[in-house]
């Protein structure tokens, strides 16, 4: 396993964990934009973008571009989010040139008139499909209420009423802005033949424009309260609490990916012993997710709706129990093992160390091997698992059900409860 780094002229960066025993090689243009980096007029325009690299360019239809990767017996596909658009592929070794020929000629694409007009109404459909089922947009709204202001709070894929008033003008502006090559990553993993993919890279993006990108971070100051959005049709109550966590720099960060699978793993976590084993909840998970400015702590529940305020104060319970007593010794080795077991496996696949070092070096600029990783693990102590709960209490959140219930007290300290905002959904 070799790491290898590479940079263009004109500021685009290629990045490789070349294994040379791996059957298969992952490709990736990593772009760092995504929702946070727009205005409330191009709501959504980040993901709406993504979708029209794939109608093609000046010289590729989009039946070209779709029988290209098919000729490649490719594996492709992109996703937005918050903070990134990721184009990758994975194919057979000896197609590596061709991917990378075919994506670099895709990220600059043709942006058509006809094309955004036809592909807005993808977009609404898309919107109005997650809106139709479960949480039914309680996450988002919950983001929206816990992030206020803040960038972070904006809607990746906007919502139908900014994706209708968006122009093609206004995405063909956003995408000189964003899409420059020293805002970007070439990422690749597997068995890759790096002199071969810088010649490529060199030859398909060397021509690139470079021009200055920046993003706006600031401080998060977040909401604490609660809100209900009553929806008679649903059949179960889903609930979204969000909180305090440290973002992708703090020194506490793998400390925070221990404590939540401590809290709210999908099997032997403290959530699951309360709620999940004996049947009081279909879903009930602690999650961190890490930005640029910010981290955050979810909590996520979908239980029967008669069942949903105990839960709720079970989950309240557990945290304050946490928070005032730790964990053992034997809970936290159990936890680095599970993590650690789950990074070696996922590292098997070169897909998922392609988008691990792609977006490590997009952000931090930085290699980290899976050695790095399960060595970071292994150095956590409780003592860190303990600070965590103290510097982001765990209690301190934004709270938002949706269901079929019209009221709901909510756990805020022992012997004490609020009552929710009630909304529409």
């Amino acid at each position: 396993m070799e790491f290898l780094e590479a940079r263009l002229e004109n500021g685009l960066t290629i990045v490789a964990e070349c294994n040379p025993d791996a059957h298969s090689t992952a490709l990736a243009f990593c772009v760092n934009t995504g929702s946070r980096d727009e205005s409330k007029e191009i709501s959504g325009a980040s993901h709406f973008l993504e979708h029209m690299v794939f109608k093609g360019t000046e010289t590729c239809a989009v039946e070209e571009v779709n029988y290209r990767f098919d000729k490649l017996g490719a594996d492709y596909n992109a996703w937005t989010d918050k903070e990134h658009t990721v184009y990758y592929a994975v194919a057979l070794p000896e197609y590596q040139d061709d991917i990378i020929h075919l994506w670099a000629e895709l990220m600059r694409p043709a942006l058509r008139e006809e094309d955004f007009q036809t592909e807005k109404q993808v977009i609404i459909e898309e919107i109005r499909m997650y809106e139709d089922q479960p949480p039914f947009g309680a996450d988002e709204q919950c983001e929206q209420a816990y992030y206020g202001g803040h960038p972070l709070a904006n809607r990746v894929l906007g919502t139908a009423e900014s994706i209708e008033r968006l122009q093609v003008e206004a995405m063909r502006e956003y995408f000189q802005r964003r899409y420059s090559p020293e805002n970007m990553i070439l990422a690749a993993a597997g068995r890759v033949d790096f002199d071969s993919l810088v010649r490529t890279a060199q030859q398909g993006c060397g021509h690139w424009e470079r021009f200055q990108v920046e993003r706006l971070t600031k401080e998060v100051v977040s909401l604490q309260g609660s809100q209900l959005i009553q929806r008679p049709a649903a059949s179960q109550q889903y609930v979204i609490q969000l909180g305090n966590a440290p973002n992708m720099e703090h020194p506490l960060r793998y400390a925070v990916h221990l404590l939540v699978t401590l809290l709210g793993d999908s099997s032997g976590s403290r959530l699951y012993w309360e709620l999940l084993h004996p049947g009081l909840a279909e879903q009930a998970s602690t999650h961190y997710y890490e930005y640029a400015d910010a981290g955050l702590i979810m909590t996520w529940l979908c239980c029967d709706p008669e069942c949903t305020e105990d839960n709720v104060k079970v989950i309240s319970e557990e945290y304050q129990r946490a928070s005032a007593n730790g964990f053992t010794l034997e809970e936290l080795s159990r936890a680095k093992t599970k993590v650690n077991s789950r990074l070696v496996l996922a590292g098997e696949r070169p897909h998922n160390r392609m988008i691990g070092i792609g977006l490590d070096w997009i952000r931090q600029q930085k290699y980290r091997s899976i050695r790095d990783d399960i060595a970071a693990f292994d150095a956590v102590s409780l003592d860190d698992i303990s600070e965590v709960m103290r510097q982001f209490p765990l209690q301190d959140t934004y709270s938002v059900t949706v269901g079929p219930l019209d009221d709901l007290a909510w756990p805020t300290a022992p012997g004490s409860s609020q009552r929710a905002d009630v909304a529409e959904g």
